[in-house]
């Protein structure tokens, strides 16, 4: 039987070194973004969900149209259309066109649904 713990739209995170407002945090296979800044080794959230303008790839080949798949490139601080076999971990889709200029992109952060959804064709 489970208990009800919180709704899941952020989750509790005690980092080990200061995490700035916006950054993302990769735990494992779960993306999430501080909405606030949290101070090493003190109490602070994480948000699994909402639309966060992220620092994207840039270059001829990094355009896309909405409804793209985007992962986060820990390594780069940047969203990537790229997988890298499992590297960079899903972020969300996003919800405009992007231009292989533009410097960010809109994604919705839907960590716990998107992760779902991959296995709709079983």
């Amino acid at each position: 039987m489970g208990t009800y713990v919180q709704a899941g739209d952020v989750i509790d995170y005690t980092p080990g070194s200061a995490v700035a407002a916006g950054e993302v945090v990769v735990l494992g296979d779960l993306v999430a973004i501080a909405p606030r800044a949290i101070a090493a080794n003190e109490a602070g959230a994480l948000a699994l969900e909402g639309i966060w303008d992220l620092p994207k790839e840039s270059g001829t080949a990094s355009g896309s149209t909405a409804g793209t798949v985007y992962y986060w490139d820990a390594g780069n601080e940047v969203a990537t259309t790229d997988s890298d076999s499992g590297t960079n971990k899903m972020i969300g889709h996003s919800v405009a066109d992007a231009d292989a200029g533009d410097e960010t992109l809109d994604v919705p952060v839907r960590t716990a649904y998107d992760q779902w959804t991959q296995f709709e064709s079983f």
